[in-house]
């Protein structure tokens, strides 16, 4: 296949440009390298150094002996994308290019606006240019389980099936955002829905939670290759922010009373969920969700998992519960149903105390790279 990756810089792009090519299809890559810009600007850079993606397509290159096609753009400037669509021609496009953190998503009214600006027009964008260049191009999309909120019934794997007043009918599984980020996501899924009835486009929208993990086995093969990984309040997820915090000697920061539940998977997993919806793509007129995670923790169970592991290691952890900067139940119903990909092929990694050792011995080796200043910096919701 013909692969465009949106977002080609990111925590998740990169990796996905490589899993790919590594499989033998032909890969373009395009970003506009805001993360990188925004984390600098709010002193929360990665903790591994990355070459940008002109320099890592030409390691990747000299490694493997397959090219990735690279490109500098903004997928809100249609004009652009257009042209790429029409230069590359891709079978799959796989929409990595949102802002994508509830936190920056709250900072203030101007930081909302991008988000607001950079999340919708960037999916309409790509939408169109699906229906001008190639209407059977398949549109993976990354969702989030934060869609769904915490509703206290069972969250099904997209749909619902309702019957009221003696009828009975399907539709998109009720939606209730914590963030301004999670709810541009809301409105990615309706927009995407809505043109899917309209014209018939095909579309798989993958409902991630939080994501951990440092490397996959095509980055394993030069550490010039190791995705962006954000360890902070802003742009981090909680495990990687917990295991960082650990190796400084930071107290693990737990938000209120740390009973919040969430559905999480390895990065290696969401590789191989992407890759498995790409080859066995939605049909035309689909919109397809599949609930994308592996296993359900709360947040102090994984403060708990990675205080045993460090303090085995020697790292002396503490938990510091405070104050949730978030509007958000802390204590709340969570089941979660998620069979499409395990059926597509899905072969998860769980979280063991031996992928948690390897996680603390990668992140120690950066040790001297920690900013403590980012772990938290206060962003409130109200």
């Amino acid at each position: 296949m013909r692969v465009l990756v949106l977002g080609a810089d990111g925590y998740l792009g990169w990796p996905t440009c490589l899993y790919f090519s590594q499989r033998g299809h032909e890969v373009a890559g395009v970003d506009n390298y805001f993360r990188r810009n925004a984390a600098a600007d709010l002193d929360c850079e990665s903790l591994i150094p990355a070459p940008d993606l002109f320099r890592r397509a030409k390691i990747w290159e000299d490694i493997s002996g397959k090219k990735i096609k690279v490109h500098t753009g903004d997928i809100t400037d249609y004009g652009s994308l257009l042209s790429l669509f029409r230069e590359f021609n891709p079978d799959a496009v796989v929409h990595y290019a949102e802002q994508p953190s509830a936190p920056y998503s709250m900072i203030n009214r101007d930081k909302a606006a991008f988000t607001l600006q950079n999340n919708l027009i960037g999916t309409l964008n790509i939408i169109y240019a699906v229906k001008e260049v190639n209407p059977d191009c398949h549109i993976i999309k990354l969702g989030t389980m934060g869609e769904y909120g915490t509703p206290d019934i069972d969250i099904e794997e997209g749909w619902i099936e309702i019957e009221h007043k003696g009828r009975r009918d399907k539709f998109l599984f009720p939606r209730q955002s914590g963030s301004l980020y999670h709810t541009t996501k809301i409105q990615d899924t309706d927009m995407l829905w809505f043109y899917v009835r309209t014209w018939g486009i095909r579309v798989t929208d993958l409902m991630q939670g939080p994501v951990y993990g440092l490397s996959t086995e095509e980055t394993d093969t030069d550490h010039r290759l190791m995705p962006s990984f954000h360890y902070d309040e802003i742009f981090g997820t909680v495990l990687n922010r917990f295991i960082v915090q650990a190796v400084a000697g930071y107290p693990l920061t737990v938000y209120g009373k740390g009973s919040q539940t969430r559905g999480f998977l390895n990065l290696k997993d969401t590789m191989q969920c992407v890759y498995l919806s790409a080859v066995q793509p939605a049909e035309q007129g689909q919109l397809r969700v599949f609930n994308q995670l592996t296993e359900l923790f709360t947040v102090n169970q994984l403060a708990d998992k990675v205080k045993k592991v460090g303090d085995r290691l020697g790292y002396n952890v503490t938990v510091e519960r405070i104050e949730n900067p978030r509007v958000e139940k802390e204590e709340h119903y969570y089941n979660v149903h998620y069979t499409g990909l395990l059926e597509l092929g899905l072969n998860p990694h769980y979280l063991t105390d031996e992928i948690l050792e390897t996680f603390f011995t990668i992140t120690d080796k950066y040790k001297d790279r920690i900013n403590k200043e980012a772990f938290f910096k206060g962003i409130k919701w109200k």
